[in-house]
């Protein structure tokens, strides 16, 4: 058993135990709370138990190229997946943590069979309406977290890319809508585009 199942097996052994049937757990994930554009992008992810993936790390520990493999593999060996975004209006009324939360459930919600318990990246999960448990650093200890990150970060990277077609003078394809020098420069000269996070770009000079 790869290290990537040690945890998951402890606590799907812990549930089966209490509850004496099996159990689906799910690994859940996002992507883009950072960036000044953009949504916030959640995955969820039941892999075949101890499934052994090549390769599958924290997606930001891997090359864009080697998530755009995994992502394939991940999507074609999945149990069961499910990817939802979280709009910039919803980012701007609810605020990125709440609008992570909105899809990370909504990513959950995709899932058949539903889970009984899902594993969240990172200590916070007020939001989510769902049975879960935090994972500090998940994505690189449980391989359905792991999985999550690969498929929400590569969904994420596409969006952006489209975005980068309606909006090219901002380069959203180099910089996926983080705070790079370049992208401050455009916004400088453009201004912000529809799609730019406003109560991101408050303290921008």
């Amino acid at each position: 058993m790869s290290d990537l199942w040690v945890l998951e097996e402890e606590i799907y052994s812990e549930i089966r135990l209490a509850s004496g049937k099996e159990v689906f757990l799910c690994g859940v994930d996002e992507a883009g709370r950072g960036p000044l554009a953009g949504p916030v992008c959640a995955a969820a992810v039941i892999l075949p138990k101890n499934l052994e993936i090549p390769g599958l790390n924290d997606s930001k520990k891997l090359s864009g190229k080697k998530r755009e493999e995994l992502y394939d593999i991940i999507s074609d060996s999945a149990l069961t997946f499910g990817i939802a975004f979280a709009s910039v209006e919803e980012i701007e009324e609810y605020n990125i943590l709440n609008a992570t939360y909105l899809a990370m459930s909504r990513a959950i919600e995709q899932l058949d069979p539903v889970p009984d318990l899902a594993l969240i990246d990172g200590n916070r999960s007020a939001g989510i309406s769902f049975p879960n448990r935090c994972i500090v650093k998940g994505d690189a200890k449980c391989a359905d977290i792991s999985a999550a990150s690969v498929l929400a970060k590569v969904t994420r990277d596409r969006y952006m890319c489209d975005l980068a077609e309606l909006y090219p003078q901002y380069g959203f394809d180099l910089h996926k809508g983080y705070g790079t020098a370049a992208h401050y420069a455009a916004l400088r000269e453009f201004g912000p585009s529809p799609v730019h996070r406003m109560s991101f770009l408050k303290k921008m000079h």
